[in-house]
Formats: C-alpha cells, structure tokens, sequence
C-alpha cells in the first residue's frame, strides 16, 4: 500500500504552484500542478509507481500501462519498476505524438502488442484531451483500453469526457486533497 499522505506532502512541496496560467488544454488557471517534479524525483517515483499498482490490484493486472509521451513516460517508468519490485510484472509502452519517421515508423513503443489490455496513464488530468489522443492512438494499434489512471483529477472534465468515451478515470489525488475547490460548472 503506498504512503497517500507523503504523496500529498511531495506534490503540495515541489509540484503545485500559484499565479496565472495557461495550461495544456488552453485554461486559464490560478493554480498549476507541475507533475514532472513528482515523477522524475526518486521518492515520488515510488509513490507513484506503488498508488497506480495499488489501484490495479483491484482489478486483475493489464498486459500494460502507458501513454502520451513525455509527460507518461516517468509514471509508466515507475509502474514497470514497482511490478517488478512486487513481482506482479507488467510491461510499459509509450505514445509518441508523431511518427518518429524512420524504423518502424510507429506511433506506439515497447513490448506490446494488438489485443494486450492497457491501462492509460497521465499526470494531471484538467480536460482528458490528451489521454483521449493517447487512446486513440492505442487502439489504433489494436490494443483494448480498460480505463485511465491519473495522479491528479482537476475535476475539470476529464473524467465526463472519458465517460462519454466509455473509459472510466481513477486518480491517486484530485484537487480537493490540496484544499481547492473545482470550478463551478
């Protein structure tokens, strides 16, 4: 089981920020959730590696978990790596957002392959525009999404917008651990 409240402490310390911001979506937002200060650093690394298999655990395990590069690429890391650790292995992959345009020429990385269940990971979750490309792109390739997990919900959106698609959002936080309140519909 991993530690919820360090968690808290680690992101409300290197990851949340206030002033103005435009996020990835287009927002405007007072506050803004740096996610890659918890995924590249070693103890929220594990902390998340182990809140997302703890989520999993409630379900039986994919074949893998992955998304949207770059910002996936640390969180699908330390799933990969707590599996291991646990010895519940399961295998990462990585979308590109184009074509690398030599080699295979794939929008899809790693040891996965057509009809492998997955799992979406992300880390901030605001409007789900980019796990829902993510998706896309997955089941293109042909594997079959289960849902998506993220670290934070901003409870903008996101999880209706994944709902209209049939997939289903958990989140390890949502805003209202750091005290903020959604904004109102």
């Amino acid at each position: 089981m991993y530690d919820r409240e360090a968690l808290i402490a680690l992101v409300r310390h290197k990851a949340l920020k206030f002033g103005d911001f435009t996020l990835a979506s287009g927002k405007k937002a007072k506050y803004y959730l740096d996610g890659k200060q918890v995924t590249l650093d070693p103890i929220g690394s594990r902390l998340v590696g182990e809140g997302i298999l703890d989520l999993l655990d409630e379900e039986t395990m994919p074949d893998a978990v992955g998304g949207m590069s770059i910002g996936a690429d640390p969180i699908t890391s330390a799933v990969v790596t707590m599996s291991a650790v646990r010895g519940t292995p399961v295998a990462g992959f990585m979308v590109r957002k184009e074509p690398k345009g030599h080699g295979t020429n794939q929008y899809i990385e790693g040891p996965v392959k057509p009809g492998d269940d997955v799992v979406i990971v992300e880390d901030v979750v605001t409007t789900g525009g980019s796990s829902l490309k993510a998706i896309a792109r997955v089941e293109e390739f042909g594997m079959k999404v289960r849902r998506v997990i993220a670290i934070i919900d901003r409870m903008e959106g996101g999880s209706e917008a994944f709902a209209a698609q049939g997939y289903r959002l958990a989140s390890l936080l949502t805003i209202r651990d750091f005290g903020i309140e959604p904004p109102k519909s």
